[in-house]
């Protein structure tokens, strides 16, 4: 299964649009909040957004298993759209 981002990928981003689950978020990274991190929304609780990273076994992955639910002011919009400008470089 190929992933959802790759790198080079560019993010189209609608900042403050209301997050659902499922949708992939950019949020601030807890622990140095100038860090901003790509991660899927899976549920919302009382503490927060609980974000998980696509691929769990990627190295150096931090999401919500290493850090808990991020308050929703740490989200800082929805992914609405993704475009990929190296595939349409000539080869």
């Amino acid at each position: 299964m190929l992933p959802v981002l790759r790198p080079g990928d560019w993010l189209w981003v609608r900042r403050g649009a209301p997050v659902r689950p499922g949708d992939l978020v950019v949020a601030r990274l807890p622990s140095d909040a100038s860090v901003l991190i790509v991660k899927r929304a899976v549920w919302r609780d009382d503490d927060g957004w609980w974000l998980e990273s696509e691929n769990q076994r990627a190295p150096g992955r931090r999401d919500s298993w290493d850090f808990g639910a991020l308050a929703p002011s740490a989200i800082v919009g929805r992914v609405v759209l993704r475009y990929w400008p190296t595939f349409w470089r000539a080869r």
